[in-house]
């Protein structure tokens, strides 16, 4: 496989429940017929799949694995994975008008759905006996029920694909019926070890099973990584995620279509920023391999095509200094413990950390002075009260108080701009958004501000307005 020739590129859930406009604006285009190839795709699941699968990303209702994992629910996941043949069937109906491919596409899906049936079943019977513990088999349980939805995606792409005139192959790396666990980047050589990119077009599952576990780490953000060491792995000259949106300069749900501009061009701190808010280009460990090995990510709009997308690389720095985007988090919880006993006492961050680890509770930011130390996290209620309950016995004689917040920040790769966070809050305060706390580190590359809640959207278009739409990106400072 020739290295600098080809690129791999990701396709999002929502993008691959338009089949239309993924092969309209990506596969094909108007590529002729011997461009198509050069090209690695790998698939998400469709839209609401995997919510179904698991549980749903947003509400948390549960899908069939909250149900399995639940021993309370007993039968119930079998009755949710029984009508979960039938919403993927119904997809496959809409996607295929010829019966004869409706019909293969149909038992596959129903072949991996009854065979993880079987397995569940088998599993759920093993640990009725005491010496088996159900708790020790649910990550490969999720694994399994994740590798479903970009089985069925993938598998329907290719053979959509096939039917039309491109020679789509489908690669399975979900790790069906396979006999050994490789490491990912092992699986990766050998999966790609036969395929001839300049004839073959690789439609590849987003989950790939092996040794490490994907879900151990990055959850449901484990098809960014597939896709990254993909990249890595094969040498790809460009990595390209579709969505159905640009990378703006703010949420266009927010601000209005009509104000935010694509950023265009940007470098991977400032992804990192953004993936720390939860509102990622891509997962940070999955840019590290991109960007340790010099391989540029283009972020693009699916419905778009012909926009070139905006383009992160390791070095980029703007012209001049300037915010490229405002982003934010809602519904975060600001954790705050206070204890005179902690001045000049070393290790009580670390002792918080311990307690946030153990409940797998993601923090985004913290803050801290002389006898307090607050993190804001990204977590349920339920699990902050388990937090808070844990801090009370780790800190008997402090006092631990919770609020929810929201963050909104504003990012780029220079914001060295003299007097900006002076006027950032001013205009904050202008429209009388109230501020709750400030954060900005030496390496100038994003502004946090904490507000109420209920100042979350204002404080976004206020902070869109003043340093991006006002000045058309040309506010930076003339120091006197």
């Amino acid at each position: 496989m020739s290295s600098q020739q080809h690129t791999v590129e990701k396709i999002g859930g929502t993008s691959m429940s338009n089949f239309e406009a993924v092969r309209d604006n990506i596969v094909m285009g108007n590529r002729e017929h011997g461009d198509w190839y050069n090209r690695i795709f790998v698939v998400s699941a469709y839209g609401g799949v995997t919510d179904e699968l698991l549980e749903h990303k947003k509400t948390g209702e549960p899908g069939v694995y909250a149900l399995f994992a639940d021993a309370e629910s007993d039968w119930a996941w079998g009755d949710d994975l029984t009508k979960l043949v039938k919403f993927l069937t119904d997809l496959n109906a809409e996607l295929f008008e010829d019966q004869m491919l409706r019909q293969q596409a149909d038992q596959f899906i129903m072949d991996r759905v009854e065979g993880v049936r079987g397995c569940l079943i088998d599993l759920q019977r093993l640990c009725s006996y005491g010496q088996f513990q159900l708790e020790e088999h649910l990550l490969t349980v999720r694994e399994m029920l994740a590798g479903i939805g970009e089985a069925h995606s993938a598998f329907n792409t290719s053979l959509k694909l096939q039917h039309e005139g491109v020679n789509a192959r489908f690669v399975d790396l979900t790790g069906w019926r396979d006999n050994e666990l490789l490491p990912l980047d092992e699986k990766l050589k050998q999966a790609f070890a036969s395929i001839d990119l300049t004839r073959e077009l690789p439609i590849v599952t987003g989950y790939a099973q092996c040794k490490e576990g994907l879900m151990r780490t990055f959850d449901r953000g484990y098809s960014e990584m597939t896709f990254s060491r993909i990249a890595v792995i094969t040498e790809a000259k460009e990595a390209v995620i579709h969505k159905e949106y640009h990378l703006s300069s703010a949420d266009p749900k927010i601000v209005g279509e009509d104000k935010v501009v694509p950023i265009g061009r940007t470098n991977y701190d400032v992804a990192d920023q953004l993936a720390n808010l939860g509102m990622e280009a891509i997962h940070p460990r999955a840019a590290k391999g991109l960007r340790q090995n010099d391989i540029p990510l283009r972020v693009k709009n699916t419905f778009e095509p012909e926009h070139t997308g905006t383009l992160i690389t390791r070095d980029y720095v703007s012209e001049k200094p300037q915010v490229e985007i405002v982003a934010g988090h809602k519904g975060v919880f600001a954790i705050e413990v206070f204890d005179q006993d902690m001045q000049g006492e070393p290790g009580c961050d670390r002792r918080i950390l311990d307690v946030l680890t153990r409940f797998k509770v993601r923090f985004i930011t913290k803050d801290s002075n002389a006898n307090t130390i607050t993190h804001y996290v990204d977590s349920t209620l339920k699990h902050v009260k388990r937090v808070v309950r844990a801090l009370k016995e780790e800190f008997p004689n402090g006092e631990i108080c919770t609020r929810k917040v929201a963050l909104v920040s504003a990012i780029g790769s220079d914001l060295q701009v003299p007097g900006i966070l002076a006027r950032t809050l001013q205009s904050l305060a202008d429209e009388g958004i109230g501020i709750l706390a400030v954060h900005q580190c030496l390496r100038q590359v994003d502004m946090q501000f904490v507000v109420k809640e209920d100042h979350y959207r204002p404080a976004i278009i206020k902070l869109h307005q003043t340093l991006i739409e006002t000045h058309n990106h040309e506010y930076a400072i003339v120091a006197a």
